[in-house]
């Protein structure tokens, strides 16, 4: 890689710890980024899941005190998206690569289209909300119903993570937002939980299936980068303008689209 590379991959590291911590959708800045350098399109998802488990990590460490209270309704999560993961992973290394070049473009209009779309989800999503029930230990309460609907849509979000991981947050958070009453800020704690999960699930999968198909180099890259980005998002992220990082996220979408469409 050129002096270039390096510094553009490790940039778009940081930007997309950051925005995974914050917005979820930090993907969209990595994969992207590699494609255009000229990553085969699985080999840049595969570099990319490795490289933001270090995002992941201090991202959801970073909103840990969001998590407490979250428990009844996680012990159900964290297994869907553990299961969803390796189906997802599962299929991004049996499909034919051609298929993933197919899909990918649908995936990737998808996920910038989520991007855009964002602000009017979580407006729905707050109108929808009440203060969540509680038990006796300050948990919140789902009815068993509602349980078995979050926990079969974490399930789907971690296929498609497992497969595609870009916007998965946004997707999880639109689902939660739906199904749990709770504050949008204990949600995104949830949400970055629940994507390292995937994220540490496929990097694992592709490492010991897929060794030799991951550029080490690229994904040591992005691992620093979206370590320092995931301190800095959930630190400082609150305050930063979400239209600036919806407008970086869908032009970096669309270069990459059109990197891998031509």
């Amino acid at each position: 890689m050129s002096v270039w590379e390096v510094v553009a991959i490790l940039i778009a590291g940081v930007g997309a710890g950051a925005i995974n911590a914050v917005v979820g959708s930090g993907t969209l800045i990595t994969f992207p980024t590699l494609v255009a350098f000229g990553f085969a399109p699985v080999t840049a998802t595969m570099t990319n899941a490795v490289g933001l488990v270090a995002g992941g990590v201090s991202g959801t460490w970073g909103y840990r005190r969001e998590l407490r209270g979250q428990w009844p309704r996680l012990r159900w999560q964290i297994p869907a998206s553990f299961v969803g993961a390796l189906i997802g992973s599962w299929l991004l290394l049996h499909l034919p690569e051609k298929a993933f070049e197919t899909i990918v473009p649908v995936l990737l209009v998808l996920a910038l289209a989520l991007v855009i779309f964002q602000p009017r989800i979580q407006r729905w999503t707050a109108s929808r909300m009440a203060s969540a029930p509680v038990d006796d230990n300050n948990d919140t309460v789902l009815s068993p119903a509602r349980l078995a609907l979050v926990t079969g849509a974490t399930l789907l979000v971690g296929i498609y993570g497992g497969y595609f991981t870009a916007a998965q947050g946004i997707l999880l958070m639109g689902a939660m937002g739906v199904l749990v009453s709770d504050n949008l800020q204990r949600l995104n704690a949830a949400k970055n939980l629940l994507s390292l999960i995937v994220n540490v699930v496929a990097a694992v999968t592709y490492t010991i299936v897929a060794f030799d198909r991951i550029d080490w180099a690229a994904a040591g890259l992005i691992a620093i980068g979206s370590l320092l980005g995931g301190v800095i998002g959930a630190k400082y992220g609150r305050k930063l303008s979400p239209s600036a990082l919806r407008g970086v996220i869908v032009l970096v979408g669309l270069i990459g689209l059109w990197r891998l469409l031509v």
